[in-house]
């Protein structure tokens, strides 16, 4: 009788070959997928919008699909930083999968696009066992979420090549531990860079892009310890 954990392992592993033949040919044409994946409620649009208009402002192309289970108004939002924008609607799936991101990208991703920032919908259990493809994956919390975060969800924070933490004009209302982040971070993911960002205020917004880029230009991301035994990139 065929198990559970035998179907879902045989779906990851068809998941993981379209990945690496996305990846692939989105680097032929010159183009960097960044997979973002946070808890809804993190900040994490507007972040992206924020990251989006000022790419934009540097006459960098970028674009962006962002997932949800319904609305479109993720879409709406991110597209007011003048970048090329598509919704997908996952009907009730907690994640993105690289097929449904390789039909939206057929005859719509324009020439030329630099980067292509993914905003997976907000959950960081289903989302984080699947490769889409990226370069680079980038797991953010918001201050007011707690410090205990990446321990609650190893595999989001275990797997990330750089880590975001979103609202941070608000660490002091949320009397945020800043420490203890860091610390528990270091845990699941040895050596992983931690940002920290404002989208109200304007902290640490470039950082994202920054590194995006960095990752395009051939900077190597870092490799999270928990790539070997629980996903491969």
């Amino acid at each position: 009788m065929c198990r559970a954990t035998d179907l879902r392992a045989a779906v990851l592993a068809k998941n993981d070959t379209a990945a690496a033949t996305l990846r692939a040919d989105l680097t032929a044409r010159g183009t960097t997928l960044v997979n973002l994946l946070s808890s809804p409620g993190s900040g994490k649009t507007a972040l992206l919008e924020a990251e989006l208009a000022l790419a934009t402002g540097r006459g960098v192309p970028v674009a962006a699909l962002t997932a949800d289970l319904a609305t479109e108004n993720d879409a709406r939002r991110l597209a007011r930083a003048g970048a090329p924008v598509r919704q997908v609607l996952t009907d009730g799936l907690c994640h993105l999968e690289t097929d449904q991101v390789r039909r939206q990208l057929d005859g719509w991703l324009p020439d030329g696009t630099r980067l292509l920032f993914v905003e997976n919908v907000g959950n960081l259990v289903c989302p984080a066992s699947y490769d889409l493809g990226e370069t680079l994956r980038v797991a953010l919390a918001a201050v007011t979420e707690g410090e205990d975060k990446p321990l609650k969800y190893p595999t989001a924070f275990g797997l990330a090549h750089l880590v975001l933490v979103t609202k941070h004009d608000m660490a002091a209302a949320a009397a945020f531990d800043r420490d203890a982040f860091l610390d528990h971070v270091r845990q699941v993911n040895p050596g992983v860079e931690v940002l920290f960002t404002s989208a109200r205020t304007g902290e640490g917004v470039g950082l994202l892009l920054d590194r995006a880029l960095a990752a395009a230009d051939g900077a190597r991301p870092h490799r999270p310890v928990m790539t070997a035994t629980a996903h491969t990139h």
